[in-house]
């Protein structure tokens, strides 16, 4: 079962037994207590005001029979609640501590290095705190984390042509045979068999309208997308067929200046993107994504408007399907093509957030980047 397959299974287990235990009592507790462990869990709403805040809200509480609680952000909004200015429940969370970073910077540089549990502990690091931030975050602990991020820069330095023998050395392995089973067992291939392969960088992040996964290879980033998106998998899957790739959650150059990037467009602050995109498809598909890019900032088209830019104008049905078809959500904007009628149609992110994001950039469109 792939990585992406368990962390999904993992997430919605636990996050199912913790909902299936809460009470509203408990909830107005924790919000009263203003107890962070319980973010991301659920979303406190208070019908006088109209505003929705995140459990550890300062405000001023309000009285238990003028709350009612959501699962999650999405739900509020659709209940006709707006979002508390105090606590800012859409912002991201989940942040990477200061500590984390220092760590990920000295791995970054050194990805021999092993972190074992007593040089956290010289470095006034917990090991559970790291551990549970890990697997809250990445889904896997720590320590399995440095090994999966050895193995990806091993990846990398034998398909730019060095020795398997040298890069198993530098990479910290104490044995060829061991670093070859280590590599095996990600890969599905010998280090010197693996010229031919390709790796897809994985990466979670959180957005003000929910977590995200990033993919990107070499050439640029090749997929974003949601993930309670619905075909997340399959995309996956299509993706690692397609490239000949195989996933793996690592570092990527493409992955910091998407991050800067989608934090100044979330902050209204970014009207176009200029990072890298590998969009593999058909022809077809690939003029219909380049014609996405070229819809304004702010504006909307109709899927007709689209297909009669594309010089197809009868080819509304299969213009739409494309739309469908993209993977790299906001970068390539499809959120901005709407129903001949106004409405609001088709958005595999959910048309909550589609209607997010068009009055994010209506907004904002007077900005300069």
């Amino acid at each position: 079962m792939s990585f992406f397959r368990l962390q999904k299974l993992a997430e919605k287990f636990i996050l199912a037994i913790k909902n299936d235990m809460l009470t509203n009592a408990m909830m107005y507790k924790a919000l009263v207590d203003k107890d962070a462990s319980y973010e991301g869990i659920f979303i406190a709403a208070v019908k006088t005001t109209g505003i929705f805040c995140r459990p550890t809200c300062t405000a001023r509480k309000p009285k238990v029979e003028n709350v009612e609680f959501f699962k999650t952000v999405k739900d509020a909004i659709l209940n006709g609640y707006r979002p508390c200015k105090v606590c800012n429940p859409l912002e991201k969370l989940d942040e990477t501590p200061d500590y984390i970073k220092k760590i990920l910077y000295e791995l970054n540089a050194d990805p021999s290095l092993k972190f074992k549990d007593w040089d956290l502990v010289q470095r006034n690091i917990e090991p559970n705190k790291i551990r549970r931030w890990f697997l809250k975050n990445h889904g896997i602990t720590f320590h399995s984390y440095q090994r999966m991020f050895r193995i990806n820069s091993a990846f990398k330095k034998i398909q730019n042509g060095e020795t398997v023998t040298s890069v198993a050395f530098d990479s910290g392995y104490e044995s060829l045979s061991g670093f070859n089973g280590s590599f095996k067992s990600i890969f599905g291939v010998s280090p010197s068999n693996s010229k031919n392969i390709q790796l897809l960088n994985i990466m979670r992040l959180e957005t003000p309208l929910g977590t995200m996964f990033a993919g990107a290879v070499e050439q640029g980033i090749c997929l974003l997308e949601f993930s309670d998106r619905k075909m997340l998998e399959t995309e996956f899957k299509i993706l690692a067929k397609s490239l000949n790739a195989n996933i793996i959650q690592g570092d990527n150059p493409h992955f910091e200046p998407l991050k800067n990037q989608l934090n100044e467009y979330f902050e209204g602050n970014r009207q176009e993107f200029t990072i890298p995109l590998f969009t593999p498809g058909t022809k077809f598909q690939q003029s219909v994504w380049k014609e996405l890019q070229n819809i304004p900032y702010g504006t909307t088209r109709s899927y007709k408007e689209q297909a009669t830019a594309l010089n197809m104008p009868e080819a509304v049905r299969a213009v739409a399907n494309a739309n469908g078809m993209n993977k790299i959500s906001i970068l390539i904007p499809c959120h901005r093509v709407i129903g001949h009628d106004g409405n609001l149609t088709g958005y595999g992110g959910g048309l909550w957030r589609k209607k997010w994001l068009l009055d994010l950039e209506k907004q904002n469109s007077n900005i300069c980047d």
